[in-house]
């Protein structure tokens, strides 16, 4: 069967994650993010994807900084809230009924209620006519205690992360 590009999510499932940044301003962004990867091992770097008109783009543009959220299936509520097209002025964390979680490293917030939390500074952009790519260098990696095990890896059954069921309702 010959797929169309649109089917990509059949063959190749993306991650739902929430990135969270903040403005020159001081104003909160959270935005659900599927083009996000690790680029090779170990997770020093990651890269997303962005269309040029997004907040987040700008704020990691004018900041420097990055939170890639990793949300459970229980807030896919919230995330699909982030995704509406609202006002730089809007604070989507809020708006969401979401928390900020304070970062270790950086000053964008991360969100209660994640997984884990990738915190990344704008180590390169390579802009295109339509997208721009953003390597992020990861500077604090952390996950919730209560999704690891006795042998100190992630229990995925556990975490129950968003992407995982998006994952299993996208096969045909």
């Amino acid at each position: 069967m010959i797929l169309e590009p649109e089917k990509r999510n059949m063959v190749l499932p993306l991650p739902v994650v929430l990135i969270s940044t903040i403005s020159k301003d001081g104003i909160r962004n959270a935005a659900p993010w599927s083009c996000v990867m690790p680029i090779l091992r170990p997770l020093d770097l990651v890269v997303i994807a962005s269309w040029l008109k997004r907040d987040t783009l700008d704020n990691i543009r004018e900041t420097g900084e990055f939170v890639i959220n990793v949300p459970p299936v229980e807030m896919a509520d919230p995330v699909m809230i982030c995704a509406k097209n609202v006002s730089p002025e809007v604070d989507e964390i809020e708006m969401a009924g979401l928390r900020a979680r304070p970062s270790k490293k950086i000053k964008a917030p991360g969100i209660e209620g994640c997984l884990a939390w990738i915190e990344c500074v704008l180590e390169e952009e390579i802009l295109r006519d339509k997208y721009a790519l953003i390597v992020g260098r990861v500077v604090h990696l952390e996950a919730d205690d209560s999704i690891v095990n006795d042998s100190g890896e992630i229990d995925l059954e556990r975490a129950r992360r968003l992407s995982q069921v998006i994952s299993k309702i996208s096969r045909p």
